[in-house]
């Protein structure tokens, strides 16, 4: 899988709720455990996620896209529920530098599963995400 899908699957791993209020802040890692993200609320009854750590590789991928400090970077930006359970919001993508749409669905209180599109509905992919704090 691309590191582009990657990063558009990613949206899945900040989110640990099933109603309409917003969580806690919450700490998930992707499936390689080579990005981790806190969620946090942003704006009015939405759902952001920053990088707190990522290792050499991960930095290195975003770096050749344009992003120089992965880490600190907001990845995910304004999800907003749209049924229980189900978010959706839009993903930067910081190894080519760009941002599209993606979905996450909660499965149980300890993971996700983010879901993402190339473009039209092509290339669609999913990744489960795991809480670590």
């Amino acid at each position: 899988m691309s590191s582009r899908l990657r990063s558009i699957l990613a949206a899945g791993l900040f989110f640990a709720l099933a109603g309409a209020a917003l969580p806690q802040p919450k700490v998930w890692r992707n499936p390689s455990n080579s990005v981790h993200i806190r969620s946090h609320p942003c704006g009015e009854q939405a759902m952001c996620g920053t990088v707190i750590w990522a290792n050499d590789k991960a930095k290195a991928d975003a770096a050749r896209g344009g992003t120089k400090n992965l880490v600190g970077t907001q990845l995910f930006r304004d999800f907003k529920l749209i049924r229980p359970g189900v978010w959706k919001g839009k993903v930067f993508v910081p190894d080519i530098n760009e941002t599209f749409s993606g979905t996450v669905t909660l499965v149980g209180t300890d993971q996700l599963i983010g879901r993402g599109c190339l473009a039209l509905g092509i290339g669609c992919k999913s990744q489960t995400w795991t809480r670590i704090e």
